[in-house]
C-alpha cells in the first residue's frame, strides 16, 4: 500500500492545460485524516473499486481530486477524470473509448477497452457524480478484471463489489470549524462545506456580514424541517444562492443560467460568454460570481456549477438558454476543431442525448458524421496505445 506522505502537498502539480485530471484543489480544509486514510487504502498492484458517498456539497469530488494527486505518481501518472452523471452503461464505455482511442463498435466496445486497460498498466480513474446504479454496475462488471482503481463519487451507491467510504462535513465531529470567518454559521448551515464556503466568500468580499446572513437565513426558514424534493435540494445552499441572486447584475445571472442548463461538464470561457450573450461585460460578470464562490473553475478558464447550486438555480429561476442553441454551439465547435474533443467530450455526449430525447434525425445524423470523422482521424490520445 501507499504510505501517507508527511506533507499535505504531495504529488505532482497538474498544469492548467491538463485535461485528464483536474488541478490539485486548493483550500482542502479539515480533510487531512480522511485523505491519509484513503491514501493508505490505495494499492496500485491490487485493482479495487471505492465509492466516496455523502450528501451534496460535503466535499466528495474535492477529496477524490486530492486523492488522485497524492497517488498518481504510484500509477505512473495514469490518472483520469470522467464526469458520469446519469449516463447509461454504453455511454460510459464510449466516453472511455474516445479518451483512449479504442474501438466504439458495439460488439468490440468493452473488448477494446479491456485490451487497452490491461496493457496500459495500473491506472487510477475517478467517475465523478455517479447517479445510475444499474448503469454503473454493468459498466464496472464488464471491466472488473482490468488493473484499474476506480473511485466513484455519489450521493448514494447501492452496488455490491464496491467499498463504501462515507464522506461527512470536515471537522463536523470535532466541534471545530473549517471556516473560522463564519464559524457562527456552522450549526445554522449544518456544517455543509459548500454552504460555508459560499457564506465565507460573501463575508470576505464585504457583501454581507456574518450576523446579517444569520438573520436573513433564519427569517427565511433555514431552521425549519421539511421534505426535500431531491438529493440536491439543500435549503442551506439554495437560500445563499437566493441571497446572492438578488444582488447579481443581469450579465452575471445570464452566466449562471447557462451553467445551470448546460448538460455537459465544465464550460470554456469563450463558450460561456457566447451562450450567455454577455459580450464585453463577460469578464466583469464572471469575476463577480467567482468572487462569491458561486462557480467552480476545475480547469483554467473553464467553469462549472456544483450540482447543488445548479439545482437551486434551475428550480427557482425561469431564465434559461434554448437547448438547441447549446447543441448547435458544441457540435459546431467540434466540427470546426476536432482536436478540442478531449476538453469538450462531455458536451458531445450531451448533444447525443439531446438528439435522442428530441428524436431529431438530422441532429443524430450530424453527430454520426462527426463520430465517423473521429474514427477516421482520431484526436490526440491521452496515452500512446500499448503495444
Amino acid at each position: 500500500m501507499i504510505s501517507a506522505p508527511k506533507s499535505s502537498a504531495g504529488g505532482p502539480q497538474a498544469s492548467p492545460s491538463n485535461t485528464l485530471f483536474p488541478p490539485r484543489p486548493t483550500g482542502l480544509k479539515g480533510r487531512a485524516a480522511e485523505l491519509a486514510t484513503l491514501v493508505r487504502a490505495i494499492d496500485p498492484s491490487r485493482p479495487q473499486r471505492l465509492a466516496l458517498v455523502g450528501q451534496g456539497g460535503c466535499g466528495k469530488s474535492v477529496l477524490a481530486c486530492a486523492l488522485g494527486h497524492r497517488v498518481r505518481g504510484a500509477f505512473g501518472g495514469r490518472a483520469h477524470w470522467f464526469r458520469v452523471g446519469a449516463w447509461d452503461a454504453r455511454t460510459l464505455a464510449e466516453m472511455l473509448a474516445l479518451r483512449f482511442g479504442t474501438l466504439r463498435d458495439r460488439a468490440a466496445l468493452y473488448r477494446g477497452l479491456r485490451r487497452y486497460l490491461s496493457a496500459a498498466g495500473p491506472m487510477f480513474v475517478v467517475l465523478d457524480n455517479h447517479e445510475d446504479d444499474r448503469a454503473m454496475a454493468q459498466f464496472l462488471d464488464e471491466l472488473r478484471a482490468v488493473p484499474v482503481t476506480w473511485v466513484i463519487t455519489a450521493r448514494r451507491c447501492l452496488l455490491s463489489g464496491v467499498s463504501i467510504f462515507p464522506v461527512t462535513a470536515p471537522l463536523a465531529t470535532t466541534g471545530k470549524s473549517a471556516f473560522p470567518r463564519v464559524a457562527a454559521l456552522t450549526k445554522l448551515l449544518r456544517s455543509n462545506p459548500l454552504a460555508l464556503d459560499i457564506a465565507d466568500a460573501l463575508v470576505h468580499s464585504g457583501a454581507a456580514t456574518t450576523g446579517g446572513l444569520a438573520d436573513w437565513l433564519i427569517d427565511r426558514g433555514v431552521e425549519r424541517v421539511r421534505v426535500v424534493e431531491h438529493e440536491d435540494d439543500l435549503p442551506e445552499v439554495s437560500l445563499l444562492v437566493e441571497w446572492a441572486w438578488r444582488r447579481l447584475d443581469g450579465d452575471a445571472k445570464k452566466l449562471l443560467s447557462v451553467l445551470a442548463h448546460v448538460s455537459g461538464d465544465h464550460v470554456g470561457i469563450d463558450s460561456l460568454f457566447a451562450l450567455a450573450r454577455v459580450g464585453r461585460a463577460g469578464p466583469r460578470a464572471i469575476a463577480q460570481v467567482c468572487r462569491w464562490h458561486l462557480v467552480q473553475e476545475p480547469l483554467q478558464h473553464r467553469f462549472a456549477l456544483h450540482a447543488v447550486v445548479r439545482y437551486a438555480i434551475r428550480k427557482n429561476k425561469k431564465t434559461q438558454p434554448e437547448p438547441r442553441r447549446i447543441f448547435e454551439h458544441y457540435v459546431g465547435l467540434l466540427e470546426r476543431d476536432p482536436a478540442c474533443l478531449e476538453l469538450e467530450q462531455s458536451h458531445l455526449f450531451a448533444a447525443m442525448d439531446f438528439a435522442h430525447a428530441t428524436s431529431d434525425l438530422d441532429a443524430a445524423l450530424r453527430i454520426d458524421r462527426l463520430l465517423r470523422r473521429f474514427d477516421e482521424s482520431p484526436p490526440r490520445r491521452a496515452h500512446p496505445s500499448p503495444t
